[in-house]
């Protein structure tokens, strides 16, 4: 069985930071070099949108491959998988507040409130804040274990809304092999952590 040292895990949480940016760069390269199509805003809300949800599920993998894997030193990667998360929704907001409002606040949130797909999109994106904004030691230890783990349950509303603005956006275009993917990877994520907690609750009450 793997057992990385403490340098080890260092090595390996530079090498994902690295990987982690690439889409980042190359949406800046392609914008650099006029190579995001006709229609760049589209090319880069889609990006965006897609690498939050690829995220999203790597971070959502981490506790079910450390079970069965018996790798307990995955659980130090999760913090940062899930920090990339949010870094990636918010330049799909930010995508969407620029490009297509051009930072008028009062028109943005007009477009959030009439358009669902926006509304469910924009409260997932809401709900990240906190979980990011307390990712840190210290915040941990000023919530405390119990309350800081309710509180980035949120990820288990987050996901399901996420896939909600998801398959909005797809079914205009008749494209639904992405969101069935995404549908059944995060289902099947959600669904060994239900199976596990229900066999917990068994095992305590007997």
């Amino acid at each position: 069985m793997f057992h990385p040292s403490s340098k080890q895990i260092g090595w390996i949480k530079a090498g994902l930071f690295l990987l982690a940016l690439i889409p980042a760069a190359r949406l800046l390269f392609y914008g650099f070099t006029d190579r995001l199509g006709a229609n760049p805003i589209e090319f880069i809300t889609r990006s965006t949108g897609d690498w939050t949800l690829y995220f999203l599920c790597i971070t959502l993998a981490v506790t079910p491959l450390r079970r069965l894997s018996g790798w307990n030193w995955l659980v130090k990667l999760r913090r940062m998988l899930g920090l990339f998360a949010f870094f990636y929704v918010a330049l799909h907001f930010t995508t969407f507040l620029w490009f297509d409002h051009f930072f008028d606040l009062q028109e943005m949130w007009k477009d959030v409130l009439k358009r669902p797909f926006i509304t469910v999109g924009f409260s997932a994106f809401v709900l990240l804040i906190p979980l990011a904004a307390t990712s840190t030691n210290g915040m941990v230890r000023r919530l405390g274990g119990k309350r800081w783990q309710w509180l980035h349950r949120l990820i288990y509303v987050i996901a399901p809304l996420g896939l909600l603005h998801f398959w909005w956006m797809k079914a205009g275009k008749h494209d639904f092999a992405q969101p069935l993917l995404f549908t059944a990877i995060v289902a099947a994520l959600l669904g060994l952590r239900l199976y596990w907690s229900l066999w917990r609750s068994r095992v305590t009450a007997a």
